[in-house]
């Protein structure tokens, strides 16, 4: 079976076993060093100094318990993720959920204790607000046991002729095929919303063409959702593995088809997965993605996208939906710090649990329905008249809110159908996921994985940089690209053994 793979020299085997890949032997000394002169400097920040700039502005707050629970959140996730930064061994998937924590759920909150202002108004008790930041609080300290039980299980260390091995790769013949999948799916996309100029003008009016185009004129989001999902993610995914090709392998890049397939699939992503069309997480997805897989071993790019992505949260983020809506209906943010806009707008994931534990007070957990209605995103609503809706939106019209489109942060999703013991237990399990991903990612990017044709390789940025989307939920709204991402992964992965003999 042919496949997208070339032979690479193998590392020296140690008598012990098989060297972890990612572990700090193989981390250039230059870096090391560099880590150590920035260990104090980046903690001092991230846990010191933006916390105590925060707290010294001038507002309403009120310093009660809720008040030091988010300051004790925000100083525990600036620890996480200085740790994440200065590591040795390139943890995406940890990287990113820490990264996601800090920002959106402990600085925004902490600026929002400080100054008395929410993006979204709390309806229930403060005592509902200290619950929600005492349960983040739990489930990232379940999150941290998940990945570190998944860390004291090691790895195989069989070497891989003895232990017969069939690591997941990209058939070559299956990767023309989500190469015609993707200009397919994508000039259909283009075409049914106007042509490409569409794509350049505001995300409203993608919106309004997808709905004048007919698709989804039943009443259900589900053929709105498949279209914009071809269109845009077969794409990115083709993107991702010509990327890796080339990267990788001298000989793609010494090849002018290999080359011109890439270059292609560049203006096709331009056009549909550009910032001004997509929302704002989508496009980080992208991002972080294509960093990650073109820089597959970059120590540098690693720890740049974590620390710059902080700066640009904080900074860049609150102002990035300047295409959300036409000149018209565009409202530009009015503030006079620049902690206001984390306070205004955009991170309302702490305020909306509050109103999501409000909200199942009155009515009960929903003991795996909302789930049940992620999983079954694609049976439409004309068939399943009960299906649920997604959770952010079903509190905002319980809170009366005219704009629904609100947050429903993973710990939600998981509080609304198990209650504490599932979120806790749900949280344990992708610590223990994620932690057992980035190990195996090491290792397939490794001069001992299965080379350019590595479906991981690809599948670990991709998902890192979904990560955000995912944590930032509701789950139902991002339901609908994640299973286009799988059916094109089903369609290029191979196995087959791998026969090489480590030197």
């Amino acid at each position: 079976m042919t496949s997208v793979h070339e032979a690479a020299p193998s590392a020296p085997v140690p008598e012990h076993g098989l060297r972890e890949p990612g572990h700090a032997q193989a981390e250039p000394r230059s870096w090391t060093m560099l880590s150590r002169a920035l260990a104090v400097p980046l903690i001092l920040a991230l846990v010191c100094f933006l916390p105590a700039v925060i707290a010294a502005q001038p507002g309403t707050g009120v310093r009660d318990t809720a008040y030091w629970l988010q300051l004790v959140l925000t100083c525990y996730a600036g620890i996480r993720l200085a740790t994440m930064i200065l590591s040795t061994r390139r943890r995406l998937l940890q990287g990113v959920f820490w990264m996601f924590v800090y920002i959106a759920m402990g600085v925004a909150p902490f600026a929002q204790a400080v100054i008395g202002q929410t993006p979204t108004p709390m309806v229930g008790p403060r005592s509902d607000l200290v619950t929600a930041v005492a349960l983040i609080l739990v489930g990232c300290a379940a999150f941290d046991l998940g990945a570190l039980l998944a860390s004291r299980r090691p790895l195989r260390r069989r070497v891989a002729v003895r232990s017969g091995r069939r690591p997941a790769v990209a058939h070559r013949g299956r990767l023309g095929l989500l190469v015609l999948l993707a200009f397919a799916a994508s000039g259909y996309y283009v075409l049914k919303v106007g042509g490409p100029a569409v794509f350049f003008t505001s995300r409203q009016e993608i919106s309004a063409s997808v709905a004048g185009s007919g698709v989804g004129s039943d009443g259900s989001n589900v053929g709105s959702a498949f279209l914009k999902g071809f269109g845009t993610v077969p794409a990115l995914l083709a993107l991702l593995f010509f990327t890796r090709r080339l990267v990788t392998s001298r000989a793609a890049r010494r090849s002018p088809s290999a080359v011109l397939v890439w270059a292609g699939l560049l203006v096709l992503n331009v056009i549909v997965n550009n910032p001004v069309s997509n929302a704002r997480y989508w496009f980080l997805t992208v991002l972080v993605s294509l960093l990650f897989t073109a820089f597959p071993s970059s120590a540098a790019m690693y720890r740049s996208v974590l620390a710059m992505g902080v700066v640009g949260a904080l900074v860049l983020f609150p102002y990035a939906d300047r295409f959300r809506y036409d000149s018209a209906g565009y409202r530009p943010v009015d503030s006079s710090s620049v902690f206001e806009p984390l306070a205004t707008k955009d991170y309302d994931q702490t305020v909306m649990f509050a109103n999501t534990i409000t909200w199942v007070d009155t009515r009960g957990h929903a003991y795996g329905r909302q789930l049940a209605g992620t999983a079954l995103f694609f049976v439409p609503r004309s068939v399943w008249s009960g299906k649920p809706e997604d959770t952010g939106v079903r509190v905002g019209q319980w809170m009366g809110m005219n704009m629904t489109n609100l947050s429903s942060p993973l710990w939600t999703e998981l509080w609304v159908d198990f209650g504490a013991p599932g979120m806790v237990g749900g949280l344990a399990l992708i610590g223990y996921a994620a932690a057992r991903t980035d190990r195996r990612y090491a290792r397939a990017v490794s001069r001992d994985g299965p080379g350019p044709g590595s479906v991981l390789a690809v599948t670990a940025p991709l998902v890192a940089g979904y990560t955000f989307i995912l944590l930032r939920g509701p789950l139902l709204q991002s339901a609908g690209k994640l299973a286009v991402a799988a059916l094109c992964l089903l369609l290029v992965t191979s196995f087959r053994r791998d026969v090489r003999r480590p030197r």
